[in-house]
């Protein structure tokens, strides 16, 4: 894995303070829990807009997290890709998903720390269903899922809890679902969590 911005030591400092000042001035409060694994997936949801990824790294920072974060190939073009890299990006190539789920677990096993933001949505427009490679890569690498959130309606976000999975994907994926009801996006409209269906794949 490359060094990210949450691994430079005075520059990480740096960004803590100012995310905790930024998410202070908009209003926003973190709570939740710090993970005390060293290893595990994070999902963030709901993801309905481009400001929640901002949010999410700021959250991260003021909980002091370093994470990896999976984003379209089309995010990383020469230069600014470097960019993107060092803010703790990994580029997807959505036409590999099977090759994704097994290099993120290999990542896992060649690590002894490591945290992987991904999106259950895999979209921020309208989600009528939720991907499971989060779920695949987290049983593959018998690590467990932090269940973030980012609630625009209360102005909160952060980690409620660790959720270990039973190999019952249909019964665990019913109840990640569960967490996020009454949870709001930026754009309400797009999450409707009583219609969202799981579609087995990985």
């Amino acid at each position: 894995m490359h060094l990210t911005i949450f691994e430079t030591p005075i520059i990480n400092t740096i960004m803590r303070w100012l995310s905790v000042l930024c998410l202070k001035l908009a209003g926003w409060k973190v709570e939740g829990i710090v993970p005390a694994e060293q290893k595990y997936v994070l999902i963030a949801a709901p993801h309905t807009s481009n400001w929640d990824f901002p949010f999410t790294l700021m959250i991260c920072f003021a909980l002091r997290l370093r994470v990896y974060w999976m984003g379209k190939s089309s995010l990383f073009p020469p230069v600014l890709g470097h960019i993107m890299r060092w803010l703790g990006g990994i580029p997807v190539d959505r036409a590999k998903s099977g090759n994704l789920v097994q290099g993120t677990v290999d990542a896992f096993h060649a690590n002894q720390r490591l945290t992987v933001i991904v999106p259950p949505e895999g979209t921020r427009g309208k989600v009528t269903h939720w991907k499971t490679g989060f779920y695949y890569i987290a049983q593959g690498a018998g690590v467990p899922i932090a269940l973030g959130y980012l609630d625009f309606k209360r102005k909160a976000g952060g980690i409620g809890k660790m959720f270990a999975l039973s190999g019952d994907i249909t019964a665990d994926m019913e109840k990640i679902r569960e967490f996020y009801c009454g949870i709001s996006g930026k754009n309400p409209q797009q999450f409707d969590e009583g219609k969202i269906q799981t579609r087995l794949e990985k």
